[in-house]
């Protein structure tokens, strides 16, 4: 199973942090993988597709065509905000 991390306001909205994710078939990039979300809850995809989200793969950022497998940790990343 994939780990899923979700940080900042995306683990709210995934309800937690951290989540185990068996990766259904043919889902082997991060793209793939964001339009499942979005179609298991629509609020969650739509702040995932925003393009200010950045995404790491096995920590180590990645770019949305990101080839994935069920033995990775894929971070979601909001941005970050301070001053």
């Amino acid at each position: 199973m994939a780990r899923l991390l979700f940080f900042g306001r995306l683990s709210d909205l995934a309800g937690g942090r951290v989540k185990d994710f068996g990766l259904p078939a043919g889902c082997r990039e991060i793209s793939s993988l964001i339009n499942v979300l979005t179609a298991a809850d629509q609020a969650l995809g739509e702040a995932l597709n925003e393009p200010s989200v950045r995404i790491a793969v096995n920590e180590k950022m990645a770019a949305r065509d990101a080839a994935i497998s069920d033995s990775d940790e894929i971070a979601f990343l909001p941005p970050a905000s301070g001053g």
